[in-house]
C-alpha cells in the first residue's frame, strides 16, 4: 500500500520552482540535481524542525531560531536533522532577520547534500507555498490527461481486429518500455516495446510467476531478491531467503527493481494463469493505473467468455471420440440448435492474396468467439470457424466479415458448415460485414432430397472432378453474374472468372444468359 503519508498528487522538481521568475529563488547550495522533487512547502523556525517534518517538504526559514554566534556545529546539527526527517530542500529568507545567508549553512547543506534556496525579500513564504501547490495542480491535470489519453487508446486498441497485440503495443508506447502477455505455462505469448535487456526479460518472467495463481500445493517464489519498494503489495513478513520458496497465495500484482529498469506483473482474470508484465526504465505515478487499464482488458480478451465450461467441453470431446453423435454432446455445450459462423479478418485489397495464407491470431480467434458469446472457436486456413448456439444471434464485428449459417440441430452441422462458407463468401463480396443465411421455405421442400441430388448429378456430370469451376459457377450465379464480385469472392483476377465460366458454358453446352438454365443450375448446385 501506498505510504499514507505521501499525498495524492504528482511531485513538483525543484527546478521547476527555480523556473518561476516571479519568485527569484536561487540555489546557493547543495546537488543541482534534476531529480530533486518537492512534495509540499512548510515554514518553521524551530532549532530542531524533525519532529514537524513528514518528508519531502521545501522547509521554508528566516533564520529567527538561529542564536548569536552560533557556529558550524549548529549549522551541521539543524542541516542533518532536516536530512533525516526526509526534507527535500531548505529556502532561506533573506528578511527581516538575515541580510545574507550564512556561510556555515553554505558549508553544511553542501557537505550533507541538501539543496539551499535564496528567498528574496520581495518573496513572501506564502508565496512559495502557493508556487508549490500552483505547480502540483498543473502536474495533476497533465497527469490526468495523460492517463485518459491512455484510456482512451488502449480502448481502441482492444477494439481492432488483433486487439491483444494492439493493447500490448498501446501500453509499451504509454510507459516507454516493454509488455509482455505471459500464457499459463510462463511462456511469452506477445510481446511489444523495446527490449530493456536479458537481465531484465528474465526478472520480469520470474515477476510473472509471483502472481500466476497457483495450484492448492504448488509454490511460488518471492520477486527476485524479494528486494524494492513493494515487492509484493498486500503479502507481510520478510522476503525469504535466496533460493527457498514459501507456500503462500499469489498476489493480484508484484513490483520490482533490476538493473535499474522498474518492473510490474499483473494477474488477469479469475485465475486462468494468464499475466501481464511491464518494464520500464522509469515510473511516474500514473504508470500503474494505466497497465492496471490494460491488465482488465486483457483479461476480457483472454478470458474464457462461453456459455459451458471447460469440463464440459472436455465431456463432450471425449464423448465425441468414443462414439457418441453430435446431437447426443449438445446439450453439454450449451443449446440445441446451433449456428455456424465464418469469420475472416477484414483486409485492404492489397493485403487479400497474403491474407488468403496467413492463419488469424490465435487470441484475435478467441477474442472473436468471446464476442459472439462462445468458446468453441476453430482458426484455420484463413479462417475462423465458431459454433454458436442458436439463442445469440450473432452481430457484426469491427474488423471482422462474417458469414452465418440457419440454426440446425447437431447433426445438420456440416450443412451448416457449407451455408456459413457461402453466407462469408457473399459478404465479402458485396463488402458488406455480415451475411446470414435464410432459412426460410423455397423450392427446394418441394422435391424429396434424393430426386434433387440425382438430377443435380446428372445435369452437372460435366463438371465432375474440377472443383474450381463448380465453385466459380456457383459463386457466380449467387452474384447475379458480376465478374468483380466473383473475383472478389474467390480471390482471383476477374479474367480467370471469365475463362472458367465460358469453359462451364461450353462443357454444360448451356447459354448462361438465360434465366431458366440459371435457375436450373443454381437448384443442382445447391444440392451437388
Amino acid at each position: 500500500m501506498p505510504d499514507p503519508t505521501v499525498p495524492p498528487t504528482p511531485p513538483v522538481p525543484l527546478d521547476a520552482l527555480l523556473a518561476r521568475e516571479d519568485l527569484g529563488l536561487r540555489r546557493v547550495a547543495g546537488p543541482s540535481d534534476p531529480g530533486v522533487v518537492v512534495r509540499w512547502a512548510h515554514t518553521s523556525e524551530m532549532a530542531d524542525p524533525y519532529p514537524y517534518l513528514l518528508g519531502g517538504e521545501l522547509l521554508l526559514s528566516a533564520g529567527v531560531h538561529i542564536p548569536d554566534g552560533a557556529g558550524p556545529g549548529y549549522f551541521d546539527a539543524y542541516v542533518s536533522r532536516i536530512v533525516a526527517a526526509g526534507g527535500a530542500a531548505l529556502g532561506f529568507g533573506l528578511a527581516p532577520v538575515h541580510d545574507t545567508v550564512p556561510r556555515a549553512l553554505v558549508a553544511a547543506c553542501d557537505l550533507q547534500g541538501l539543496p539551499l534556496l535564496e528567498v528574496p525579500p520581495r518573496t513572501t513564504f506564502s508565496g512559495v507555498a502557493r508556487a508549490v501547490w500552483q505547480l502540483m495542480a498543473q502536474a495533476r491535470l497533465a497527469e490526468l490527461r495523460r492517463v485518459t489519453e491512455a484510456h482512451r487508446g488502449l480502448a481502441s486498441a482492444a477494439a481492432r481486429p488483433d486487439p491483444v497485440p494492439s493493447v500490448l503495443h498501446r501500453l509499451s508506447r504509454h510507459l516507454d518500455g516493454r509488455a509482455v502477455l505471459f500464457g499459463p505455462e510462463g511462456t511469452e505469448i506477445a510481446a511489444a516495446g523495446r527490449a530493456l535487456g536479458e537481465e531484465a526479460d528474465t526478472a520480469l518472467a520470474k515477476l510473472a510467476e509471483v502472481v500466476r495463481p497457483a495450484g492448492p500445493d504448488e509454490h511460488r517464489p518471492d520477486p527476485i531478491g524479494g528486494t524494492g519498494p513493494g515487492a509484493v503489495p498486500g503479502t507481510a513478513g520478510p522476503a525469504s531467503p535466496a533460493g527457498q520458496a514459501r507456500s503462500r497465495p499469489s498476489p493480484a500484482s508484484a513490483t520490482d527493481t533490476v538493473a535499474e529498469v522498474r518492473l510490474a506483473a499483473y494477474a488477469l482474470g479469475a485465475g486462468h494463469g494468464f499475466v501481464l508484465g511491464v518494464a520500464a526504465p522509469s515510473r511516474d505515478s500514473g504508470d500503474h493505473t494505466i497497465a492496471s487499464v490494460a491488465a482488465v482488458l486483457l483479461s476480457l480478451l483472454t478470458g474464457e467468455q462461453q456459455s459451458g465450461t471447460g469440463a464440459a467441453r472436455s465431456a463432450a470431446l471425449v464423448r465425441l471420440l468414443l462414439g457418441s453423435g453430435p446431437e447426443a454432446v449438445a446439450p453439454l455445450l450449451g443449446g440445441e440448435r446451433w449456428r455456424v459462423v465464418h469469420a475472416r479478418q477484414a483486409v485492404r485489397p492489397s493485403e487479400a492474396r497474403s491474407a488468403q495464407e496467413r492463419s488469424p491470431d490465435a487470441l484475435a480467434a478467441s477474442a472473436l468467439g468471446a464476442a459472439l458469446g462462445s468458446a468453441l472457436v476453430d482458426p484455420a486456413g484463413g479462417i475462423v470457424r465458431v459454433l454458436v448456439p442458436a439463442g445469440r444471434e450473432p452481430e457484426a464485428q469491427p474488423g471482422w466479415t462474417l458469414g452465418v449459417s440457419a440454426a440446425v440441430a447437431p447433426y445438420d452441422w456440416p450443412t451448416a458448415d457449407t451455408q456459413a462458407a457461402r453466407a462469408l463468401a457473399r459478404a465479402r463480396a458485396t463488402r458488406v460485414p455480415l451475411v446470414v443465411h435464410g432459412a426460410r421455405p423455397a423450392l427446394d421442400d418441394l422435391v424429396p432430397a434424393a430426386d434433387a441430388r440425382a438430377h443435380a448429378r446428372m445435369l452437372l456430370a460435366p463438371l465432375a472432378g474440377t472443383p474450381a469451376l463448380t465453385d466459380t459457377l456457383r459463386t457466380w450465379l449467387s452474384l447475379h453474374g458480376s465478374w468483380d464480385r466473383t473475383a472478389v469472392a474467390l480471390s482471383v483476377h476477374r479474367n480467370t472468372v471469365r475463362q472458367r465460366i465460358a469453359r462451364c458454358a461450353a462443357l454444360l453446352d448451356a447459354d448462361l444468359d438465360d434465366p431458366d438454365v440459371r435457375m436450373n443450375l443454381w437448384f443442382a448446385l445447391r444440392h451437388a
